[in-house]
Formats: structure tokens, C-alpha cells, sequence
């Protein structure tokens, strides 16, 4: 039982915060760029065209978010939180070390992290999955299956970055 309520726990508020981060830029609350302003940021990171990457990248943060806040198709979601992080790390952080305050890799790694373990333990017994029996998505192969993908699918992305024009300008994952 205390598993199911730490895992809750976990779920809850990191997927909520993950959504918001999301919906920043998506839509511009929270203080957000929005999806113009977000697209901006992602072509001058050299994501070409800005809004459309701009675009994938809310919606794997915003919908990964919410999955994982209601327990529902959880390694779905925290596969989608996990690529888009990835993404992150590689083209936005990684050149500046480790620590968050130099802009370094280390809060989206932190949240790569916890979407790989919230993928591995599955959404607990209080979630939508354990509502409606879902767990098939727990399965090993099933999980491994779309962190796999997950990883590639990062990997497509950042070979789809064009040498980026001007990477001093950089965005907050």
C-alpha cells in the first residue's frame, strides 16, 4: 500500500508539473513563449520549422504529463516525457555541464529520470491503468518496447537538427 501512495505521490506531481512545462509552450501560460514564441527558440536551436518541433515537443511534455498524472497509459507517457527530455539534454544543455545553475543537463535529466522509473514501476493501484486493468502496459517487453522507441524517436529528432545558427540563445527545459 505505501508503494501505491509513493508512487501516486510521484505521479501526481511530477506529471502535473511536467503538463505545465508543456503547456508553456504550447500555449503560453505559466508565463510561457507559446507556440510562436517557443518555434522562435527551436529554430534558432536549429529545429526547422521552429513551430513544428516547438510543437512535438509541448505536446510530448503536456499529454506525457497528464498521462502520468492520471495514471493512464503511464510508459506511454513517460516514454513521450522521456524523448522530449532527451532532445533536451542533447541540444540545449549538455554543452553547459551538469548543474542547473549554468543551464547544465541536470533538471531535465532529472525529469528523464523519473519518467524512466515511473516507467519500470507502472502507475500503481491508484490510477485509470489499475481502474481499467491495464496491465498489459506494464509488461516488461511492453515498457522496454517504447523507451526503445522513445529513444529513437529522440534520436530522429535531434538527426533532423540543422547546425544551429545561434546556440548562446538558449531555451529552458
Amino acid at each position: 500500500m505505501s508503494f501505491d501512495i509513493g508512487i501516486l505521490v510521484i505521479r501526481v506531481l511530477f506529471g502535473a508539473a511536467i503538463a505545465a512545462h508543456g503547456a508553456q509552450k504550447l500555449f503560453g501560460w505559466f508565463g510561457g513563449y507559446g507556440l510562436k514564441g517557443a518555434g522562435g527558440v527551436f529554430e534558432q536551436l536549429g529545429f526547422r520549422p521552429g513551430i513544428a518541433f516547438a510543437a512535438a515537443a509541448a505536446l510530448s511534455e503536456c499529454a506525457g504529463g497528464i498521462l502520468l498524472t492520471l495514471g493512464l497509459f503511464t510508459p506511454l507517457g513517460a516514454s513521450a516525457i522521456l524523448a522530449a527530455m532527451l532532445v533536451a539534454i542533447v541540444s540545449v544543455h549538455l554543452k553547459n555541464g551538469f548543474f542547473a545553475m549554468a543551464n547544465g543537463v541536470e533538471l531535465p535529466f532529472l525529469y528523464a529520470a523519473v519518467a524512466l522509473g515511473v516507467a519500470f514501476t507502472g502507475a500503481g493501484a491508484y490510477s485509470v491503468d489499475a481502474l481499467l486493468g491495464r496491465t498489459f502496459l506494464s509488461e516488461p517487453l511492453i515498457v522496454a518496447g517504447l523507451l526503445v522507441l522513445a529513444i529513437i524517436g529522440a534520436a530522429v529528432t535531434l538527426g533532423l537538427r540543422q547546425q544551429a545558427q545561434d546556440q548562446t540563445s538558449a531555451a529552458q527545459h
